[in-house]
């Protein structure tokens, strides 16, 4: 019989356990005093290996392994030899036996059994804290078991950990063993009784659950409503193939779904503080998971409303999307292993699934920088555009529908790049002379991937090609009045603008009409393209142009921009009101002039030139606010609860009735109604503030957020 190296080892001792020295360890008695690598028996190593082999065991199973092996993830997790073959893949024997998911993930770490009892022990003493609670206020609920988890109603998706007299409850040996199952307490998972008093799976986010009938549903909402706007996930995978990829990517997924929800407007208020503490911690601990960047695009598509505009993070969240996209080689797919300490050997599915997160990455952040008038984070690199008789660029190919968004996206960045971001000047722009050449060479480039593209993209590739179109003619808000070209280019920009807003205002897929579920950038294309109607329909412009057809589709501009509105007293609401007052007041210039002979003059000239595309947003809000605030007319809040009629003759809409003759039929409500700014509820709070940074030129004039209180006091003082 072999000696084992823990009995050779205290042979070799040199003073006596009495006399208090350790006892040799395996790794003692060998030379150097280090642990053998793996490689040296000739085998390699796979994530978690060698802890997972230590002592006797572990030498003799090295011994007897007949060749290169790793284990599926299960086999590690449980630390049992595993049968796996990968070439061809067949899965092991236990997993087949036991029915559980057989897959090799490069990236997999088991999880330590002692922090899991930690936890469901510290949830089981806050547990029997809250049902102690519940039975001093409820005597006659001493009935109820020890260890109690809160049910919820069958017509409610919705369940918080607030115990109550009526709620139904395992046995206590039921729920003890369910907080303490490995697989069902760190991961979100509890069991509650049903309707019928049969155990239901519910995902949980901190005091959030969702029945798992509902996490269904609303994944099917997003799949039908929101996917075709970025179609990055796969519609084949379930919610627990998602949960179990990121928890953080499930959640985003659920936080679009319930945008709309109709159940539950509520929703989307209990979601935005846990889910947003989840994005923070799951980035504090500097994920590995490719799928964290794929909730990361997905989040930037629809952001979560915050609290403040200090604090709005869209942008930069995209950028650290990119950055870590970059730091586990999303950029390089054909090389993830020099990005990792473990060897990783990629499939050709998830191969094309890195490609196709890459170039979602890119073609989120150029959205967002667009959007937002800032500089893009993108990196066009070899990998989104490889030759395509490249040998590696097998296996590289993006789906149609992914790259011909892309292209347009290319095109965006090129025109940010050529027309705002010279060095030259302070704020970044191409001189004049330079700029009217460019734009007549993109232009060209324009027509050019419009032709390429064909007629058979979708509906929705159209829409995003429509507004790469508008973001080029924008710059004509930067010419000068007297430039030559300037008659053209501000007839190119109607042309953009209308193009763009007939597009998007009819935007439909197979499902139907899904206005109210675009994306954040489209919504904020549409409010770019509804400041420039605004601003050359009040201008000399407007003798040149069909009046009665830029004053329609402003008018439709304005209540689509309303029906967008996630919840009351949003940004998109404020800024549809924005709109409404100034073209109610005349805008830049008197609507009386715009029968004149329409002489040329610099009302159309901006003040606000560091925002790129959108530069004209900031502007017309920022003039809208010194007018407000030197003359002191109206109040934004009693107009959001009354919305301005543009085409009202009165002063004020706060004492008026809206003209719902004007409303385009889509969009008014089923009862004939008005639309209202989406959704009944306002996010728990009266002084919601809504996630954009246009508000900050808001501030000052009122305090937002605000209550309604305090507006009427500053109407008492005369807006002082």
């Amino acid at each position: 019989m072999e000696t084992s190296p823990g009995l050779v080892g205290r042979g070799r001792g040199t003073s006596s356990v009495g006399a208090g020295s350790a006892i040799s360890s395996p790794t003692s008695a060998r030379p150097g005093g280090t642990k053998r690598n793996r490689s040296v028996a000739g085998l390699d190593s796979s994530p978690g290996s060698v802890e997972d082999c230590e002592g006797d065991d572990g030498i003799e199973d090295r011994r007897r392994a007949p060749g290169v092996k790793r284990a599926c993830n299960e086999c590690r997790q449980q630390k049992l030899r595993c049968d796996v073959i990968q070439e061809p893949f067949t899965i092991c024997s236990r997993c087949r036996r036991l029915s559980l998911e057989c897959k090799i993930e490069s990236n997999f770490k088991r999880i330590g059994k002692r922090s899991k009892n930690a936890e469901m022990e510290r949830e089981i003493v806050q547990l029997r804290r809250q049902l102690a609670n519940q039975q001093q206020c409820s005597p006659g609920a001493q009935h109820t078991p020890s260890i109690s988890v809160t049910s919820v109603k069958a017509e409610s998706p919705i369940m918080y950990q607030s115990p109550s007299a009526h709620d139904q409850y395992l046995g206590s040996q039921e729920a003890v063993a369910s907080l303490l199952d490995l697989r069902s307490g760190h991961d979100g998972a509890a069991y509650l009784r049903n309707s019928n008093g049969q155990a239901a799976v519910f995902r949980r986010i901190e005091d959030v659950s969702l029945a798992y009938d509902r996490v269904r549903d609303l994944f099917n909402i997003f799949f039908t409503c929101y996917h075709e706007f970025l179609p990055l996930l796969d519609p084949d995978k379930g919610p627990d193939e998602y949960f179990n990829l990121s928890p953080l990517l499930f959640w985003t997924v659920i936080s679009v779904s319930v945008r709309r929800y109709q159940l539950d407007p509520t929703l989307l208020t209990s979601l935005s503080g846990p889910l947003s503490r989840l994005i923070w911690s799951t980035l504090a601990e500097v994920p590995q998971s490719y799928h964290v960047v794929k909730a990361l695009c997905v989040l930037c598509t629809w952001p979560l409303p915050v609290s403040s505009t200090s604090s709005e993070p869209t942008f930069m969240l995209s950028g650290v999307m990119m950055q870590v996209a970059m730091q586990i080689g999303l950029h390089r797919p054909s090389y993830a292993q020099d990005f990792t300490k473990f060897r990783v050997e990629l499939r050709e599915e998830e191969l094309k699934d890195r490609v196709k997160t890459w170039a979602a990455c890119n073609i989120v952040a150029q959205r967002v920088a667009t959007g937002y008038g800032l500089p893009p984070a993108t990196l066009y690199d070899w990998t989104l555009s490889p030759p395509v008789d490249s040998s590696e660029a097998k296996g590289l190919r993006l789906p149609d529908e992914i790259e011909a968004r892309l292209r347009i996206e290319k095109f965006c960045d090129k025109v940010t790049r050529r027309l705002y971001r010279n060095d030259r000047d302070p704020v970044g722009l191409a001189g004049e002379d330079q700029r009217a050449t460019m734009t007549s060479f993109l232009a060209r480039d324009f027509d050019e991937l419009e032709r390429q593209l064909g007629t058979n993209i979708s509906s929705m590739t159209m829409i995003y090609l429509r507004a790469a179109g508008l973001h080029l003619r924008l710059s004509a808000f930067f010419d000068s009045s007297h430039s030559q070209h300037y008659w053209e280019d501000l007839l190119a920009l109607w042309g953009a603008t209308t193009s763009f807003l007939e597009g998007a205002l009819n935007i439909e897929t197979a499902t139907g009409s899904v206005l109210i579920y675009v994306s954040n950038y489209i919504l904020q294309m549409i409010i770019a393209a509804g400041f420039t109607l605004m601003k050359l329909l009040n201008s000399f412009f407007a003798s040149h142009i069909d009046l009665d057809y830029g004053k329609s589709l402003f008018t439709r501009t304005i209540w689509a921009i309303r029906k967008i509105s996630v919840a009351p007293n949003d940004l998109p609401s404020r800024l549809a009101e924005v709109l409404a007052q100034l073209w109610r007041g005349g805008g830049a210039r008197s609507r009386a002039d715009v029968n004149g002979n329409g002489t040329v003059d610099s009302s159309l000239q901006l003040k606000v030139r560091c925002r790129m595309s959108v530069s004209h947003v900031f502007d017309a809000v920022w003039r809208w606010r010194e007018d407000y605030q030197a003359k002191g007319r109206g109040n934004l809040e009693s107009a959001l609860r009354n919305p301005t009629n543009p085409d009202s003759a009165a002063e004020s809409s706060a004492s008026s009735v809206m003209d719902t003759s004007l409303a385009p039929p889509g969009l008014l409500a089923a009862g004939g109604g008005p639309v209202t700014p989406g959704p009944s509820n306002s996010f728990g709070e009266s002084n919601y503030e809504v996630f954009d940074p246009l508000n900050w030129m808001l501030d000052g004039f009122v305090d937002f957020p605000y209550s309604l209180t305090a507006v009427q006091g500053l109407e008492a003082q005369g807006m002082a």
